[in-house]
């Protein structure tokens, strides 16, 4: 953006007095960051020029924007919203249509700390940190924090998330916690209170990296001139504590668990995972065996050290949490009480972060550390105490109430809710509601955080903020408070000029901003007076002999996603074509080739024995069938239609994003959704019109498969990935071309050219008999091209030779298993053409049968062995019986 002459002549204080000019007046109560003090009433007698001062920092900052550092804040935002674009950042959210997701909402301006007061928030949170790994140690250890009555027994045992199965676990490292996480709100006096803590399982990390590689690139000369602190020492002093504590040393293995994309912070498991050079994996991923964790990969099972997942509690196990988890591991549990894996953070660390224990934990820091907390919290009354309970009864006005427990299978849960925004009839229920049960209530103190400016069109609006900061542990074993935080952004308010209500977040208890709930986020800088910490997770440059013997790891997961791309494209090819040779032929075929293709309806499941068949010669028959073709076509639902198919190959796509080109994953996106809404529209027309309309989307389907097809073949890397791929393609080719094959000898097609010329198109491989073999109509040609040829990609003989070469390339890690799965395969390049056209007399083939049959049969087999052994990575169980 160039700028205006207006604009050259502007200078960088007066750059900071514009800003402070547009700046909005703040709400009354809560503190501005933008001007560093206490927003007063107007009746305070504050002059209008009071209020259009900045505080320093923020003086500072635009300052060292330069000249154009006001003017050009519009350009600086979009620029911001166009990165977020292109990075693909997105947050799921639970409401509405569609699948949920959004872009990442990202705000312009950072908050600013500066480095006396970040001192002391370090301090504080180190402490905090050291508090709750002590206390959940004793939790799951001696419990004379509960024997004592410092904590409430009643508040711990009953809590969803204290898992008992972990009592006495020690963990491996001798450490519980990994990573902890402390919402901060900066309060109207001006210092940063406690409104909530993180120990399950800590969001956000992924996401502070994106906000500051992002926010850092559009004010280069401010993040440098107010000498901001880097972040990649403290995330790399994550990775190193983490396998400094595993005891495997350099060979140590981290993957993130992740509940997979779904989740609503999927995207930034997948950047923190690349970002931290760790393998990302699902809870299908992984297997546990004697007591350890193994990656499930093509090449193997490869052993897991370390897991810093991303899973709640009670999901990690099936066996010993929820049995109907299908996110976690069978076993896992049983690993981490063994030692045989570290888990970052345990198991059953949620706990800690119930708000019922807000009061308490003044007591159990000088309990436990002989220290008073140097970081307030909230005030926060666990009505499970009578006395509490009956003393604030009748003041619920003043108060938040929120859930002491998550939801789950034994308490329930619900939206906080503001006392004050009570009638006086609500509030009765209110206390009706919370005399049946009081332990399940709480009681907070309204949070009213500080407010930061938003860029917004022209003027910095106030809003309020709250900021997460996270503690980490170091080789040493030490706790490392990264310098920053993910800062999360009030909503609009809904009126102009009205102050921001407090929210609340969908993952705690705690009253604070909520990104379901509409809420953005911006990058934390914390200034330094020192040296800035150069330190970069980038690796360091590749040598030519660190790419001699390299190889991408690809999970069991993700090839048999590739497995089955493969073989759903083919499918859904070879039902196309089945259908469109049909609906074609109905009205003119002989009783023959009926046969063959009823027959072969039936077998893809398409058409049921219930429809009348067209072979019965009655039109109203013939119209019947079409029509209930036309219909299973089209129906999602039926697990082999078309549009299942194409369901499912989206499905598959959609796991394997980071593999697939733009334009791949496009094609497959849009056929899927085309067919649907083209098959819909074509069934809506009454009676035959609609044959022509099913036609066209047949047809045009055919195009985008080939299209599809196209990118898997000359987009994609020949690694093992892709060689799955194209196993699961020819496995599907081979059993559905040499079942098609017997029943169109079994019907004797052979002898006649309508007959003849269904076979050929069945393979599809008219063109290619016509340039060879003219107008022949004889065996021998036909099934030298279908069944030998070397040189058709549609042959038997090709499909099978191709299976061989993959399965040999793809498993050299044990060459034993694919010797002994190709030799099963057959092999039509060396049967004999002669005999393959021997009829007997009854004009059967048995030779070719008993061959077709054997490649069906082999392809059906490869199928469930790949499954076995390279996905489920499982032994054939022995059925040995000992007399």
């Amino acid at each position: 953006m160039q700028a205006s002459p207006l604009i050259d002549e502007v200078s960088p204080r007066e750059a900071a007095c514009l800003a402070a000019s547009a700046a909005q007046r703040g709400s009354v109560g809560h503190y501005d960051e933008l001007q560093g003090r206490l927003t007063a009433s107007p009746a305070a007698g504050l002059a209008d020029s009071d209020t259009a001062t900045l505080a320093p920092l923020w003086e500072r900052f635009f300052a060292n924007n330069g000249a154009s550092g006001w003017h050009d804040l519009a350009a600086r935002r979009a620029r911001v919203q166009r990165k977020v674009l292109e990075d693909g950042a997105t947050y799921n959210v639970y409401a509405g249509d569609g699948d949920g997701a959004r872009s990442w909402p990202l705000e312009l301006l950072p908050l600013l700390i500066s480095a006396d007061e970040w001192s002391l928030i370090e301090a504080g949170v180190q402490q905090r940190a050291t508090l709750l790994e002590a206390a959940l140690q004793d939790i799951y250890g001696p419990q004379t924090l509960l024997h004592e009555g410092r904590l409430p027994a009643g508040l711990i045992h009953a809590h969803p998330q204290y898992l008992r199965p972990l009592h006495g676990a020690r963990p491996l490292g001798g450490h519980a916690l990994h990573v902890v996480a402390l919402d901060l709100a900066r309060g109207p006096d001006g210092l940063w209170w406690v409104v909530g803590h993180r120990t399950q399982a800590p969001s956000g990390l992924g996401y502070l990296l994106e906000n500051r590689l992002i926010i850092a690139q559009q004010f280069p000369d401010a993040f440098r001139g107010l000498k901001v602190q880097r972040i990649a020492s403290a995330l790399r002093a994550l990775v190193d504590g983490l396998v400094r504590a595993s005891g495997a040393g350099a060979q140590a293995r981290v993957a993130l668990l992740t509940p997979g994309p779904r989740n609503e912070t999927y995207f930034e498991h997948v950047f923190l995972a690349r970002y931290l050079g760790i393998t990302l994996v699902e809870g299908s991923d992984l297997t546990v065996r004697g007591e350890h964790v193994y990656l499930k990969t093509l090449q193997g099972l490869e052993r897991v050290h370390v897991l810093l997942r991303r899973v709640d509690d009670d999901w990690l196990d099936p066996l010993e949490l929820r049995p109907d988890s299908a996110l976690g591991v069978p076993g896992l549990v049983q690993a981490v009480r063994a030692g045989g894996v570290l888990m970052a953070n345990l198991p059953g660390a949620g706990v800690l972060e119930s708000p019922g224990l807000t009061a308490f934990w003044p007591g159990v820091a000088e309990h436990l550390l002989g220290e008073d907390l140097l970081l307030p919290a909230t005030t926060s009354w666990w009505c499970g105490e009578p006395s509490v309970w009956a003393r604030h009864r009748e003041a619920l006005a003043g108060f938040v109430i929120v859930p002491t427990f998550p939801a789950s299978e034994l308490t329930d849960s619900f939206a906080p809710v503001m006392g004050a925004n009570l009638s006086a009839s609500e509030r009765r229920l209110w206390r009706d509601r919370i005399d049946a049960d009081p332990a399940a209530y709480t009681l907070m103190a309204p949070v009213r955080p500080s407010e930061l400016p938003i860029w917004n069109e022209g003027r910095l609006e106030p809003r309020s903020v709250v900021m997460r900061v996270f503690a980490l542990r170091d080789a040493e074993g030490a706790w490392r408070v990264l310098p920053g935080g993910l800062t999360r952004v009030a909503a609009p308010a809904r009126t102009a000029g009205a102050a921001e209500p407090a929210r609340v977040d969908r993952e705690s208890a705690d009253v604070y901003l909520s990104m379901q709930q509409g809420s953005a986020s911006t990058d934390t800088w914390v200034l330094t007076d020192g040296e800035v910490d150069a330190t970069s997770l980038l690796p360091r440059p590749l040598q030519a002999a660190d790419l001699s013997d390299s190889r991408r790891v690809i999970t069991s997961r993700a090839a048999e996603h590739l497995f089955w791309l493969g073989r759903y494209t083919e499918r859904a090819e070879n039902t196309i074509r089945l259908a469109r040779l049909t609906l074609e032929a109905l009205p003119v075929a002989t009783l023959p080739v009926l046969e063959v293709l009823q027959g072969l309806l039936w077998r893809h499941g398409l058409i049921n024995t219930r429809v009348p068949s067209p072979m019965l010669g009655s039109t109203q028959a013939t119209r019947v069938f079409e029509r209930s073709l036309m219909v299973a076509l089209g129906d999602a639902d039926h697990s082999t239609s078309v549009a299942y198919n194409l369901r499912a190959l989206r499905q598959c796509a959609q796991a394997l994003r980071e593999r697939l080109s733009p334009e791949h994953w496009s094609l497959i996106a849009d056929l899927d959704a085309r067919f649907s809404r083209e098959m819909q529209a074509a069934l809506a027309t009454p009676g035959r019109e609609s044959l022509g309309d099913v036609l066209a989307a047949l047809g045009r389907a055919t195009t985008q498969l080939s299209a599809i097809t196209g990118a898997q073949t000359d987009r994609m890397t020949r690694d093992h990935g892709w060689r799955l791929l194209s196993v699961g393609r020819q496995i599907e080719r081979l059993d559905t071309l040499a079942n098609a094959l017997a029943q169109g000898f079994a019907a004797g097609l052979e002898r006649s050219d309508e007959g003849f010329a269904l076979m050929l198109a069945l393979f599809d491989s008219t063109i290619t008999y016509r340039a060879q073999f003219q107008a022949r109509r004889e065996v021998p040609p036909l099934l030298h091209l279908l069944v030998s040829d070397s040189d058709n990609p549609r042959s038997l003989g090709w499909v099978a030779r191709t299976l061989r070469d993959r399965m040999r390339k793809l498993a050299r890690h044990d060459e034993a298993w694919a010797e002994a799965v190709c030799t099963a395969l057959p092999l039509p390049s060396e049967w004999s053409l002669e005999a393959l056209c021997q009829a007997d007399a009854a004009g059967r083939y048995p030779a070719l049968a008993e061959a077709l049959n054997r490649c069906s049969v082999a392809a059906q087999g490869l199928s469930n062995e790949i499954s076995r052994h390279l996905f489920s990575h499982v032994n054939v169980p022995d059925r040995t019986v000992w007399q």
